[in-house]
């Protein structure tokens, strides 16, 4: 179980104490179980600072406590503080993590049946999409909308997330399509093959929550191939 610490402290030495951490991050390089440290300042109180940080497990936080490097840091620490920091130990019990569940939701509107629903709460009216398939950028979530139903007039889609990350206001998903051809598609009639197609997207969202940019990758020729539509070519 995911396990946080918080470290609540006064200083007036903050960039001391923040050099001070540049210099515990590289002491303890291949040695240490963080995996996320975020540090906050009170703004009515600019002597006031939070940190957070994050580890996979209780049991891994005790084990870095135990590395020599942290010690000797964490004294230093003291020494800078105005008064004893405290300490706040936390079991994470849920974690949301709204960006990537909103992309996720992008995938599965891609693959549902039916008429396409209304996506105004998913993608922002400007949104801005970069494909390298397409000559020009898709501008605007009318035109974005008519993308997806040029894909989802083509195919019946499932998509499979094989990885994400997310990461400040991006999230990068690697995804695998099976896709079946069901209708016309960039001029090719439809011939019920099935074929599998890879690719990665990143998605920026915005502060309201809605997707305002994106970037992919995927393999749209091996989609092509795999269709058929190169095999006069290849004649």
């Amino acid at each position: 179980m995911t396990f946080v610490q918080l470290i609540d402290c006064r200083t007036s030495r903050f960039d001391e104490m923040d050099r001070l951490m540049d210099t515990w991050v590289e002491k303890t390089k291949g040695k240490r179980t963080a995996t996320h440290s975020v540090i906050g300042k009170d703004r009515s109180d600019a002597s006031h600072f939070i940190e957070i940080v994050e580890f996979p497990s209780y049991e891994d936080a005790m084990r870095n406590s135990n590395l020599p490097e942290t010690d000797k840091i964490f004294q230093e620490m003291v020494a800078l503080c105005d008064e004893m920091p405290s300490f706040t130990d936390l079991e994470v019990v849920r974690d949301d993590q709204l960006n990537a569940a909103t992309v996720r939701r992008f995938f599965e509107m891609l693959a549902v049946e039916g008429d396409l629903p209304p996506v105004d709460d998913l993608i922002a009216e400007d949104y801005h999409d970069h494909d390298p398939a397409n000559e020009q950028d898709t501008m605007g979530r009318d035109a974005m909308r008519r993308e997806m139903e040029m894909w989802r007039g083509g195919f019946r889609l499932a998509f499979r997330i094989e990885d994400q990350i997310a990461q400040g206001d991006r999230v990068c998903t690697r995804w695998t399509c099976d896709a079946t051809h069901t209708g016309e598609f960039m001029g090719l009639a439809p011939t019920g093959r099935q074929a599998t197609m890879t690719g990665t997207t990143v998605f920026r969202c915005g502060e309201d929550g809605t997707i305002v940019e994106g970037w992919w990758q995927y393999d749209r020729l091996g989609l092509m191939t795999q269709l058929g539509a190169l095999d006069a070519l290849e004649q």
